[in-house]
């Protein structure tokens, strides 16, 4: 049985993405990051999907590399997160420097001391030009360090990469997944904002796809 450990946010992607994997019949481990997001209520989501999927799940602590990541709208609660739909500047705002290296590298090490083959993220087709850290070039280049990082080789995998976030709902009704149980909202609290640019994709992508929103927004 192929052995993979795939990064949980605990938000729809990751999540279909988990299903997806667990419905190849693999033996999946899922690695959530405590990085001092100010929307930490996303960490009790992927508990609690990760508890319904009956799956092995970590949370990495890194909150001691929270001050190195200076003025972004994740992880200072001074800096307002963008409202609406996305653009060039206010998703700048919510870039974290080098995050996905940071997760990929984190779960790469459990991983590696699992004999897992693989690392899984959900990065898809509708992620943004403007994170650096979402190109495929990143992804390839960073697939091949894992490789080398280790005797025994582990690799990386992006199963969504042609596909977008209508697309990964669709999917996501196909295995069932429990969509009332992901966390996307940046701004964190007990209910989605329905105001931040990532409520707002949530909101589009399930319109899109003609399935029930099964999200409580605040607006």
């Amino acid at each position: 049985m192929k052995r993979t450990v795939i990064i949980h946010s605990g938000g729809m992607d990751s999540t279909v993405l988990l299903a997806h994997l667990l419905a190849e019949g693999r033996e999946v481990h899922a690695l959530s990051v405590d990085y001092g997001q100010r929307h930490r209520r996303e960490l009790v989501a992927a508990a609690e999907i990760c508890a319904h999927y009956k799956v092995p799940h970590r949370i990495a602590d890194l909150r001691g590399l929270t001050p190195l990541f200076g003025a972004n709208a994740l992880t200072d609660s001074h800096i307002n997160v963008p409202e609406g739909h996305y653009e060039e500047a206010s998703m700048k705002a919510t870039v974290v420097p080098n995050r996905n290296m940071l997760l990929i590298a984190t779960a790469a090490a459990w991983a590696m001391s699992l004999k897992a083959t693989s690392v899984a993220y959900g990065a898809h087709g509708g992620d943004h030009a403007i994170y650096p850290d979402c190109r495929p070039a990143f992804a390839d280049a960073l697939d091949k360090a894992i490789r080398l990082a280790d005797w025994h080789e582990v690799s990386l995998e992006r199963p969504f990469v042609g596909m977008d976030k209508t697309a990964i709902v669709k999917r996501g009704v196909e295995l069932g997944v429990p969509f009332a149980l992901t966390w996307s909202c940046y701004v964190g609290g007990d209910k989605h904002c329905g105001k931040c640019g990532t409520c707002v994709e949530r909101k589009e992508a399930f319109l899109r796809a003609g399935v029930q929103d099964p999200t409580p927004y605040v607006r």
